[in-house]
């Protein structure tokens, strides 16, 4: 008895350590995300009137699926999701695999001055992200912009803000801010990779690229797949960047992604049964997509031996 005593007395602290590491965590997880997602879902179940012209007392009443069908048959919020998924789907593959090819480049030693590089590369994501895109629209702007006018000496003409290059110069703000940042997790996850595996492949011809395609690559596939994910959510939270630019261009509307959609609904229209519903529904669609991008990672995941040689 005495000894299971002391065993059970020396495994409490170790019992109590978990709850106190992860308590703190799911103290702020609830506070940040649980509650107010739980409050949402509730204000998009009601809608709010005013009486007497506006003047009157706002009167609350259950509007059930209401605020959820006027959001899905909005043509603004339609066209809104159409341009952002155009956006992510130009956006996320850029990032991704030029991030890679920055990684592996770090990683066979062919850029000299790696760390000042690497250095060079980080600093636009320490730029907030308002200061960048203030930055960018100084530089699409016709009139003040160094860049058209030394575009406009040769005799080339582009408009940055127009219907054709509006997409693109979103993407190409979120890829100056993203892709060094990306980059310097993709090398930090092939340092981690075992050298002897290099070393095998080296002894067995294998060039760098077919090292990289066979060995390297496949090695990070978690690494990628925890990437995808955060990119994907960031991509589809798309909001700062086209805020600002529609200052410049009207072609920016106030509705013009969901998130820019609920910011209107709440803060112009004050109306926040329908952003919450729009809340509501962008985070069902990153939580899904998220999902794919998981199970499709684990899947690759599966058919890699320890090698890094796929299986057949």
């Amino acid at each position: 008895m005495s000894t299971a005593t002391d065993s059970r007395r020396a495994h409490r602290p170790r019992r109590l350590a978990v709850p106190a590491l992860l308590g703190p965590f799911g103290v702020l997880l609830f506070a940040v995300f649980v509650a107010p997602t739980l409050y949402a879902v509730h204000l998009s179940f009601f809608s709010t009137s005013h009486h007497g012209l506006g003047f009157g007392n706002a009167h609350t009443s259950f509007a059930g699926l209401r605020n959820y069908a006027a959001v899905l048959s909005d043509p603004s919020f339609v066209r809104g999701v159409g341009i952002t998924l155009l956006y992510a789907l130009v956006f996320i593959p850029l990032v991704l695999l030029g991030a890679l090819v920055l990684a592996l480049l770090f990683d066979s030693g062919l850029i000299r001055a790696r760390q000042l590089t690497q250095t060079l590369l980080f600093v636009p994501h320490a730029v907030p992200g308002i200061i960048a895109t203030v930055i960018w629209l100084y530089l699409y702007t016709p009139g003040i912009s160094p860049v058209l006018d030394a575009l406009h000496g040769l005799d080339i003409t582009v408009d940055f803000l127009g219907l054709t290059m509006i997409i693109p110069s979103l993407v190409n703000i979120a890829m100056w801010s993203g892709l060094g940042y990306t980059a310097v997790i993709f090398f930090a996850a092939l340092k981690a990779i075992p050298p002897e595996l290099i070393e095998a492949a080296a002894m067995d011809g294998a060039g760098p690229v077919r090292t990289a395609l066979t060995i390297k690559v496949p090695l990070m596939r978690g690494t990628l797949g925890t990437v995808a994910i955060f990119t994907t959510i960031g991509a589809l939270q798309l909001f700062t960047e086209p805020m600002l630019l529609a200052r410049a261009t009207p072609l920016v509307s106030p509705r013009y992604t969901p998130n820019m959609y609920i910011f209107d609904a709440a803060f112009t229209r004050n109306n926040y049964g329908l952003a919450s519903a729009a809340s509501v529904l962008l985070l069902i669609v990153c939580c899904a997509l998220s999902f794919a991008v998981t199970r499709g990672s684990t899947r690759q995941r599966t058919r890699v031996t320890p090698s890094g040689k796929a299986r057949p």
